[in-house]
């Protein structure tokens, strides 16, 4: 690939990146605490922890509203509570697994020029997202720009992998789930009737029992 094709690439990844950064609304927030939180979760949570945390709280919520969800039967409420785990599940793993794989190519091509040595291999690309601001030398800290960027990128390669991954894969894990549902409420009804039959004949022989005795 020659220089000129690289430069017209970054170009480009580069007015991309401010037209995203420009339609995006801008917010103050004045309160001296609510910077505070808000600083501390920038610095101490990434996309994908933030995405891990969304689905472990998920799944430790939706599957008991549909589990308690009194206007249809027992095996609906199942079926649907294995669906959300699955859905939870599928979701989560592809939400982490692309924003960090997004991140991750982000921060390979957002190099600045001082990190860029002779060993370094496909220099041409490796300021292929990195802003103008950094290749002339103001901005020297450029991790919210990845992460801001990879975030962005994940959530357009998410568009894609909801069909390709998270469709198939949900329903893989639903079926999984409701088998094991299904083989549970076997063994569940097999025991019923059992303990239902040992029941019958105790209460048969009780009778007969108390013949006995008054015969005796």
């Amino acid at each position: 690939m020659t220089s000129l094709n690289v430069n017209r690439i970054s170009n480009v990844a580069r007015n991309v990146t401010g037209t995203i950064a420009g339609v995006v609304p801008t917010v103050t927030i004045s309160n001296p605490k609510a910077n505070k939180v808000i600083s501390w979760i920038g610095k101490n949570i990434s996309s994908p922890e933030n995405r891990l945390i969304l689905g472990v709280t998920a799944l430790m919520s939706q599957p008991f509203i549909d589990l308690n969800n009194k206007k249809v039967d027992e095996d609906t409420r199942k079926i649907s509570a294995a669906r959300t785990v699955a859905k939870i599940i599928a979701g989560t793993l592809t939400g982490v697994i692309v924003r960090k794989g997004c991140i991750k190519a982000i921060d390979a091509f957002s190099m600045l020029p001082s990190q860029i040595t002779e060993s370094t291999k496909f220099k041409g690309l490796r300021t292929l997202f990195t802003p103008d601001s950094a290749l002339a030398g103001v901005l020297q800290d450029l991790t919210h720009h990845k992460n801001a960027l990879g975030t962005i990128i994940s959530l357009c390669v998410m568009v894609v992998t909801n069909f390709v991954i998270d469709a198939p894969l949900t329903k893989f894990l639903t079926n999984k789930f409701v088998d094991k549902i299904k083989k549970k409420d076997a063994i569940k009804a097999e025991q019923a009737k059992l303990q239902q039959t040992t029941q019958q004949i105790v209460a048969q022989q009780k009778p007969q029992e108390v013949k006995e005795v008054a015969r005796g």
